[in-house]
């Protein structure tokens, strides 16, 4: 039920091939968004919730929420959201196989 939030305030950016990052830029130059303290960087998580900085997440999750405005998602409060995170954050496990993996 996160994923909606995070949804209305953010854009997907994918790069498809040279050609069209190019495009991309040229209409991010256009919309007057390319400023001399613009900076650009990629990323590619392999292995994203052993990288997850634990504490930070929560605290990013909690920032992003207040900050836009929510007190409550679908009749959540916050602090329930937290805590929900949290236990699923502590509790990350994964099965391979016929092996279940507890981290």
């Amino acid at each position: 039920f996160i994923r909606p939030l995070f949804d209305i305030h953010a854009q997907s950016r994918p790069i498809i091939d040279d050609g069209h990052l190019l495009r991309q830029l040229e209409q991010y130059v256009r919309n007057g968004h390319l400023k001399s303290t613009t900076l650009f960087c990629t990323a590619d998580i392999t292995n994203l919730y052993t990288m997850l900085p634990y504490d930070e997440s929560l605290e990013i999750l909690e920032e992003f929420l207040r900050e836009h405005h929510y007190e409550k998602v679908q009749g959540i409060p916050i602090r329930v959201i937290l805590q929900l995170a949290h236990l699923v954050l502590k509790e990350t496990a994964f099965v391979d196989g016929n092996k279940f993996y507890r981290q």
